[in-house]
């Protein structure tokens, strides 16, 4: 694919890009907090360094990995870079790169900063890009709750025995002394639940105990207590997490998503090791008939697995999907295993929309097919709609009551064929009579003429312009051959002939955004005409009031200076260019003297 295409439609989202040369061999891996902006300045600055020119010019393809964060990415860029190992890279040190939070298997449990992640059934938060954000976490534990720091093995036997004797820590209120039997183990681990759900964000909990503590201390008069507890509060409320935790149980495991519209599919896979991403790639699948999304799925999962020799014995999955017995599918419904699926979709959701801002740009006719197609399905239409036209009503304040047809071909105005519409039959602002009125005189006049005749209307209004125009339709005999649609403008509700029932189409899709561009086209093109409608009176309504002035005269003027303010702007010159002298002279001394 050309390199400078694949530039301009990448994301402007946190992620981490891969650079590849012409033998598909790894060069470089790089973070960003906006991936285009990053990438376009390897190609559009002048590089100081001589090894990033030699690596620019060994790029030929570019590869990327959408995220939710900075901190994301960064994490990311570290296990790609272990895991490639490409040339241009500063190799980082092993997993002691980055700190996590342990809360250690034992009795009485600590909780620590550490950098060595140990199999021993221990639990383990992060890893943390930033070790001032770890202990400042650490720091709010121990406000929150006292815990223990000392390594004793806290065995019910020792304490019994009196083994242990407590510390400083405990004199000055840092610990409970469990060492002696001063706190139950049952009360220890309650704060060790609190303290697992705030280290996952999840604060309501705590945030909940400490209230009712701080209302019983209040409630007994104990204010000094309530007010420590009310600190303790201001503290959760008040810390934010700034890191994404990651939880590193989820070991060798596949994910996959799927996202497709009418002719094609899109699969992401991801590759998850120790909870990090290593590994990313996104597949395109044409569809020969309308196969479903699972059977798509099941063959892409095939494909990707042989294809990168995965020996995983586990895959997350957006739905449930039987393909492999030896292969355990897992459907997350919620927590971190949930978060990982909705990230594998999110990148293919953006590997699509960089597809069709691709397509778009190399096969017009491709990205126009597409765009009809879906708008074809979303509004149940029995044809392609090559062929919209959109009516909408202008009158205001009730003068001058005009309407617009635009004409949308191939999902692009036709301005050759929109048309205006004086409104003849109807006396006063009665747009439902209006409505009837245009589009029988439009399809009237197609039908007539042998011209080809649209696939779909949109009547821009609610119910009761739709009914009007169907009026016009059933006349003409025309109901079953052309769908029509209206479109009510306050919450975008789709109207359909004999069904009370609404659409609502998502707010993002590309259908309801042509259906948009028609209604506001039509719109603008009216408002257009009965401006210059009402310019056009108002100056026929002076200038013939003025003696020598007649309706050739007044007709040459509107050609020439469009409305009447500027008629009255004109110098003697200007206006003797287009009437003559005399006349010039007449229309000078009635605006000096009327005005």
């Amino acid at each position: 694919m050309n390199l400078k295409l694949q530039i301009k439609t990448l994301p402007t989202t946190p992620g981490v890009y891969q650079y590849f040369d012409k033998e598909d061999q790894i060069l470089y891996v790089g973070k960003a907090k906006n991936l285009k902006k990053r990438v376009s300045s390897y190609f559009t600055k002048t590089h100081d360094s001589g090894k990033t020119r030699v690596l620019v010019k060994k790029i030929a393809s570019i590869k990327h990995i959408v995220v939710d964060t900075e901190t994301d990415a960064l994490l990311l860029e570290n296990n790609l870079i272990k895991k490639y190992k490409p040339r241009y890279n500063v190799l980082l040190k092993d997993d002691k790169t980055y700190p996590w939070i342990c809360i250690k298997k034992e009795p009485f449990p600590r909780v620590f900063l550490t950098r060595n992640v140990v199999k021993d059934g221990s639990e383990y938060f992060g890893p943390y890009t930033s070790v001032r954000t770890i202990r400042a976490l650490i720091s709010l534990i121990k406000e929150l709750y006292p815990l223990r720091t000392c390594a004793y093995h806290l065995s019910q036997k020792n304490i019994s025995e009196g083994k242990y004797k407590v510390c400083l820590e405990y004199h000055i209120k840092n610990c409970k002394g469990p060492c002696e039997g001063l706190q139950t183990e049952a009360d220890y681990l309650e704060d060790i639940v609190e303290i697992r759900n705030i280290i996952k964000g999840n604060f309501k909990s705590s945030l909940r105990k400490f209230e009712n503590l701080m209302h019983n201390f209040a409630s007994q008069m104990e204010f000094e207590e309530a007010q420590k507890i009310k600190n303790k509060i201001d503290l959760l409320a008040n810390y934010q997490a700034k890191s994404t935790v990651v939880n590193p149980s989820i070991d060798n495991v596949d994910v996959f998503s799927i996202i497709s519209d009418e002719s094609f599919a899109y699969v992401n896979y991801l590759k998850l090791a120790n909870g990090a991403i290593i590994q990313s790639h996104t597949i395109e699948i044409k569809k020969k008939l309308d196969e479903p999304d699972k059977e798509l799925l099941a063959l892409a999962i095939i494909e990707i697995r042989e294809r990168f020799h995965s020996t995983s014995h586990e895959v997350y999955l957006p739905f449930k999907l039987n393909f492999d017995e030896k292969i355990k599918v897992v459907v997350p419904k919620l927590g971190d295993k949930k978060r990982i699926v909705e990230l594998s979709l999110r990148n293919a959701k953006y590997f699509r929309q960089e597809r069709f801002k691709q397509i778009q740009i190399v096969d017009p006719e491709r990205h126009t097919k597409r765009i009809l197609k879906q708008l074809q399905k979303d509004l149940r239409l029995k044809e392609l709609p090559v062929h919209i036209e959109c009516f909408d009503n202008s009158n205001i304040q009730g003068t001058n009551p005009v309407a617009a047809c635009v004409v949308f071909k191939n999902a692009k105005p036709s301005k050759k064929d929109y048309r205006h519409f004086n409104i003849k039959t109807v006396v006063g602002p009665d747009d439902f009579a209006s409505m009837e009125e245009v589009v029988h005189r439009r399809y009237k006049r197609l039908l007539d003429e042998g011209q080809d005749l649209p696939q779909l209307i949109i009547i821009d209004g609610g119910k009761g312009q739709l009914s009007s125009a169907l009026k016009s339709l059933d006349v003409l005999g025309l109901r079953r051959k052309i769908a029509i649609v209206g479109i009510a403008k306050r919450l975008e509700e789709l109207f359909y002939p004999d069904d009370p029932i609404p659409l609502y189409l998502d707010k993002k899709s590309e259908s309801l955004k042509i259906i948009q561009q028609l209604r506001n086209e039509a719109h603008r093109f009216g408002i257009t005409h009965h401006r210059n409608k009402r310019s056009k009176g108002a100056l026929q309504t002076e200038l013939v009031s003025i003696p020598g002035i007649g309706e050739k005269t007044m007709v040459q003027l509107l050609r020439k200076f469009k409305s009447l303010k500027r008629v009255k702007l004109a110098r003697q010159q200007e206006l003797q260019q287009v009437i003559g002298q005399d006349k010039a002279k007449k229309i000078i001394n009635y605006f000096a003297t009327n005005t």
